[in-house]
């Protein structure tokens, strides 16, 4: 999995339609294998990134838990945290 493509499901608050557009365009970057697509390939790869957008928030709106949602700050903390023990900083 792309590194820089977060869980999205199941925070409290829910995920902006930014942050899955953000997702879907790491996507679609690591899948075309293009960070920008020449003029030739800007089309179908804008259309791809606004495809797997919408699929990816039809999922997040239709996924269930029994689980309570996560808080951002403290698993973005927990995560640094991580970090820090892995590489030291």
């Amino acid at each position: 999995m792309c590194r820089n493509i977060r869980e999205l499901f199941n925070f409290d608050p829910p995920a902006t339609d930014a942050e899955i557009r953000a997702a879907a365009l790491q996507y679609v970057r690591k899948i075309s294998g293009f960070n920008k697509p020449s003029r030739d390939n800007e089309a179908a790869f804008h259309s791809a990134v606004e495809d797997v957008a919408a699929i990816s928030t039809r999922l997040m709106r239709s996924l269930e838990s029994r689980t309570p949602p996560k808080n951002r700050e403290q698993e973005t903390a927990k995560a640094k945290a991580r970090s820090v023990k892995r590489f030291g900083n």
